[in-house]
């Protein structure tokens, strides 16, 4: 298969010549706009130390379990896609040879046609990397070379890239008690151009369930709990946190929970489950509904200091206890499942649904809930927003399906914009174009059966792309 497709102009848009005319026009509005990234996980230290990026393997194969997963998935072992940045051919070493990862990698290529994966991938061997050949097992020593090669220039550094990818706002995701150093230091430095933004993310300092919360929770009022030891001192430093992540250009507060649950305790009860939760005496149920309201009391202080709050639920994480066990999490077996939005989020909904400048943005890996729950919530609710299609469902035809299912409910206003939400920083330009080309295509065909203008058209993914992410996200 030709390098080329990579480079198609009219890749993503719609087959038929009508359409795909009207795409085009659509897509040459907002092609060259600047990502705007409000959720992502790239550490501000890779741009604030601005250092080389490892080697091919270590910097898209090892680190990347949407890659990782589908190979292991048939039959190649974790252990022989887990190379060490600059690892190098040693039978002593705990990792394999990265360029042994890549070759493996490299067979492995036809298993991701048709995938998302394969479609960021192929774009950034391209637009990035500037491979002239398509990747397979006879090409993986080339392709290697010509990407280590790469790797090396001097202009293929993290601040260089920042500028050439056109990116005006990137988020980061961080933990309550991190000294965002490398965010003072961007932001304090007059030759770095752009945006980095903390993202408050206090998942684990929230549920019981996590082995590390009590020590999370010690750390924590310790740090910031004004001198009080109990229930108060842990919301007082929660608080605090938040504040001075405020304080350091944070706009939003991140939470990947299990499920959205939410559940609205009076004090007494709230302080009850935490000292039995401090205490590791708290039942499974009791935990949970800590969390829950916890939850609940993140949207408060959200009410109060500002902070876009979002949620990421539904992922049945670490589903393979022998893969948690030898490579830890985010390892490629977190596996959806079906959630419940209309009742877990009305505790929250009820008491501040409708505050002035409370923004509440909703993720999902349940496609079902898209047009059930979350178009007439968003439909509603001024504080509700659509959060864009997430990890398994961030794919051509899962973004299509997503405005299929809650625009004639919701509208186009009641988006959040595109969410790359990715490590893989040389990923997120070919991220954000994919999701340009998908709302061109659909405008398009809005356009072409007569149910919108093309003026207004023009106007929508302006918006979309560009205004979304910067109404929902206070930017």
């Amino acid at each position: 298969m030709s390098q080329s497709i990579s480079a198609h102009p009219d890749r993503l848009l719609p087959a038929d010549p009508g359409t795909r005319s009207i795409a085009r026009d659509l897509l040459g509005r907002v092609q060259d706009l600047p990502i705007i990234s409000p959720h992502g996980h790239v550490d501000a230290a890779v741009l604030e130390q601005n250092t080389p990026f490892p080697d091919p393997a270590a910097l898209l194969v090892s680190p990347d379990h949407y890659v990782t997963r589908l190979i292991h998935a048939s039959g190649v072992p974790l252990e022989q896609l887990r190379a060490q940045a600059g690892a190098q051919a040693d039978p002593s070493a705990a990792a394999p040879e990265s360029r042994s990862v890549w070759r493996a990698f490299c067979e492995a290529w036809p298993l991701f046609e048709g995938t998302a994966s394969g479609y960021w991938l192929r774009d950034q061997f391209h637009s990035v990397f500037g491979l002239a050949q398509e990747i397979s097992a006879a090409t993986a020593d080339a392709s290697y070379d010509a990407i280590s090669a790469r790797l090396q220039e001097a202009d293929f550094r993290p601040r260089q890239l920042f500028k050439d990818f056109n990116i005006e706002v990137l988020a980061t995701t961080d933990d309550p008690l991190d000294d965002l150093a490398a965010h003072k230091a961007l932001a304090g430095d007059a030759t770095f151009h752009g945006r980095v933004l903390p993202t408050f993310r206090p998942d684990a300092y929230l549920n019981p369930a996590n082995p590390a919360w009590g020590g999370n929770v010690e750390r924590l009022i310790a740090a910031a709990g004004d001198g009080g030891s109990g229930f108060a001192g842990y919301l007082t430093a929660l608080e605090n946190r938040r504040r001075y992540f405020v304080e350091h250009g944070a706009v939003s507060a991140d939470h990947g929970v299990r499920t959205p649950r939410t559940l609205k305790l009076d004090a007494a009860e709230a302080e009850r489950l935490f000292e039995r939760a401090r205490s590791g005496e708290a039942s499974a149920a009791e935990r949970e509904d800590f969390e829950a309201h916890m939850m609940y009391q993140m949207a408060r202080m959200s009410v109060e200091d500002g902070l876009v709050m979002t949620i990421h639920p539904g992922s049945f994480r670490n589903h393979h206890t022998e893969t948690f066990s030898k490579f830890g999490a985010d390892t490629g077996h977190d596996i959806p499942f079906a959630i419940d939005y209309t009742e877990s989020i009305r505790p929250v909904l009820q008491d501040f649904g409708n505050s002035k400048d409370f923004h509440l943005v909703l993720f999902t890996m349940d496609e079902t809930v898209y047009s059930r729950e979350l178009a007439p919530l968003a439909g509603f609710y001024p504080s509700v927003y659509l959060g864009a299609p997430w990890w398994f469902l961030d794919a051509p035809d899962a973004m299509l399906r997503f405005r299929s299912a809650v625009t004639e409910t919701a509208g186009f206003s009641r988006s959040s914009g595109f969410i790359d939400d990715t490590r893989a920083f040389c990923s997120i330009p070919a991220r954000h174009n994919a999701s340009r080309r998908i709302e061109a295509s659909f405008l398009a065909r809005l356009v072409a059966e007569h149910r919108i203008s093309e003026d207004r058209a023009h106007d929508i993914i302006v918006d979309l792309v560009d205004g979304s992410p910067r109404r929902v996200f206070k930017l």
